[in-house]
């Protein structure tokens, strides 16, 4: 083992003395394979003396930070964490922490050869240790410190970054060390089964893992439903007390309750923004690279102009590249036109005919920001467009068309996502979950739910009215299902999708087909309650009786060895609710014998 330096020998502080005194001890945490729950490596932590101030790592990087200790003491946690597995003698990876500039300077300081000497002697393969790099600060010369990893990595030692995401960690760094692994910080694994914006984070940080081959690790996993949700998104390993605490031996198997979780072929239902996604912006709406006029410009130039580009609705009145104005061509050739117009006012500035109060969009404005155009009891906004700015600099003109047409496009594309009106999962989540739930090979319940006699109710009532109904079986969808095992989508209008993986899904189904009916006729008028029901129109337009609205709901067990796609398991629990509504059950279960006659 190396000598202690000098700072270390005639150091007074209590962090030095446990150096000295071999008082700093290491204890190992699984790091666990997230596809079979096997225990995939160790992580080595440090500890001081129990029931002392400098017992936790925080303390003792504290400590090592006021004694002037951070290379001394780094660098006796790595030969500490080496020694005692080489000892050990266990099979599987070792992970040890130390800081960058701390890894360049043992690398400086023993050089490559003796470094590894130093390992090797202790035991410990180069291709079986794993330098875990923790950025307490940021790194000063990456440019350095990927040298000295690729000579590293020449040996077979591999690289880990930590704590990736805690705002030290760097994209350019992952990007220049390309480490084998990187580990998630635990902020966004911490309760990420009620989080979608974490969830979403981290399915970005794959799309990234997959680009630089890194395998990705999840810190800090400390509950069941965080465990299942990090397994079904393809995380490759997971580490936190859920998993196994760190203890003096290395594990031989994960806690018995994570192990649970690993065998449940129960797939987790990720977490969705319950509002719609209506994002769009500006800069993808097809502009008009429209010529401008300055206010100088005379109004014959203008008409020239005009005549010159004859599809051209307005055209930006600009001073230098600031917009002034705007001037609508048919507002302009209509008063040119008139008797004498031209020989009284023709070479004067054509700036007395622009809107001066015109419409200057920043082009990265949010689509949806820009309603008030269309909205607006000035239609000059609708009819002579809008001014489009980069940096409050001219670039082109926008019309009321164009806006018109990119928010439809935008609430169609959002609605796929995320239900508009009840802002439940659209037509891609549905699809994506069912094709989870036949990879992962769990048996579920498909559910298909639809109104009988909606659309009479929501002609008499009007569709506010209408809303109110479909969001109450949204409410009422939602009570009556495990929210960690069961999904719930809205198709749209008045048809919605369970996915049960609940055992008590048959009454969950009865609980909602009778307190939708109970709860429904508070939406009608007292007539229509007395009576039963309401006289409407029916699709052909002809006058008759129809009783209250009422909830059918047609279910299908689905094993996922029968079907082969989401299309098919939400045909077939269609097919399920058409039988209910044909059968005025309110809740029909369409048995696999059906299925296959149908």
């Amino acid at each position: 083992m190396p000598a202690l330096s000098d700072a270390v020998r005639r150091g007074r502080g209590a962090l030095a003395g446990l150096i000295r005194g071999e008082g700093l001890y290491p204890v190992f945490q699984p790091i666990v394979s997230l596809r079979d729950g096997s225990i995939y490596a160790h992580e080595a932590l440090i500890r001081g003396p129990q029931d002392t101030a400098l017992h936790t790592p925080d303390a003792l990087l504290t400590a090592a930070a006021q004694e002037g200790l951070n290379f001394e003491f780094e660098n006796h946690c790595v030969i500490a964490a080496c020694q005692r597995w080489g000892k050990l003698v266990e099979a599987g990876r070792l992970f040890v922490n130390i800081s960058a500039e701390v890894l360049v300077q043992i690398l400086e300081q023993y050089g490559r050869a003796a470094l590894l000497e130093l390992i090797n002697g202790f035991g410990v393969l180069p291709r079986k240790l794993v330098f875990e790099i923790t950025e307490y600060q940021r790194v000063a010369d990456m440019d350095h410190l990927a040298r000295m990893v690729r000579e590293l990595r020449s040996a077979g030692v591999a690289i880990a970054l930590d704590d990736f995401g805690d705002g030290r960690s760097s994209l350019r760094l992952w990007s220049q060390v390309r480490p084998e692994f990187v580990k998630i910080d635990k902020y966004f694994t911490k309760n990420l089964s009620q989080h979608a914006d974490k969830l979403k984070t981290i399915q970005a940080l794959q799309q990234i893992g997959a680009l630089f081959e890194t395998a990705l690790v999840a810190e800090g996993i400390e509950t069941e439903d965080d465990l299942r949700l990090l397994r079904d998104l393809g995380i490759d390993c997971g580490q936190g007390y859920f998993l196994g605490r760190p203890a003096l031996l290395p594990r031989e198997q994960i806690e018995a309750g994570a192990l649970a979780v690993m065998r449940d072929r129960r797939v987790a239902v990720f977490p969705e923004l319950r509002r719609a996604s209506q994002s769009g912006v500006l800069s993808r709406i097809a502009l008009l690279d429209a010529p401008t006029v300055t206010p100088s410009t005379s109004n014959d130039e203008l008409v020239a102009l005009f005549l010159n580009h004859k599809k051209l609705h307005a055209v930006a009145v600009v001073d230098g590249h600031r917009p002034v104005g705007i001037i609508n061509r048919s507002n302009f050739m209509n008063e040119y036109s008139k008797l004498y117009y031209r020989e009284v006012w023709g070479k004067k500035p054509c700036l007395v005919h622009a809107n001066l109060a015109s419409r200057l969009i920043e082009r990265n404005h949010n689509v949806d920001e820009l309603i008030g155009i269309l909205t607006s009891d000035d239609q000059r906004y609708l009819t002579d467009g809008f001014i489009v700015t980069e940096n409050g600099r001219y670039v082109g003109l926008g019309t009321g068309e164009q806006l018109v047409r990119s928010v439809t496009e935008t609430r169609i594309e959002a609605a796929r996502h995320a239900n508009p009106l009840t802002f439940l999962p659209g037509n891609i989540p549905i699809s994506q979950h069912i094709e989870r739930l036949l990879a992962g090979g769990a048996e579920f319940v498909a559910c298909y739910a639809d109104l009988n006699n909606f659309k009479p109710f929501n002609d008499q009532y009007g569709y506010w009215r209408g809303d109110e109904m479909i969001r109450l079986l949204a409410r009422l969808a939602l009570a009556h299902c495990d929210p960690k095992r069961d999904f719930v989508g809205h198709v749209g209008g008045d048809d919605f999708i369970i996915l049960y993986q609940s055992a008590d899904w048959q009454q969950q189904c009865q609980n909602i087909v009778s307190e939708f009916a109970a709860r429904a006729v508070d939406l009608f008028d007292e007539a229509a309650r007395a009576a039963g029901g309401i006289h409407a129109e029916d699709r052909h337009g002809v006058s008759r009786f129809f009783p209250l609205t009422t909830l059918s709901i047609g279910a299908v067990r689905i094993r996922s060895d029968e079907y082969a796609s989401a299309e098919q398991v939400a045909s077939v629990a269609a097919r399920a609710k058409h039988e209910a509504k044909t059968a005025r059950s309110g809740f029909l279960v369409l048995e696999s014998a059906e299925v296959s006659s149908c």
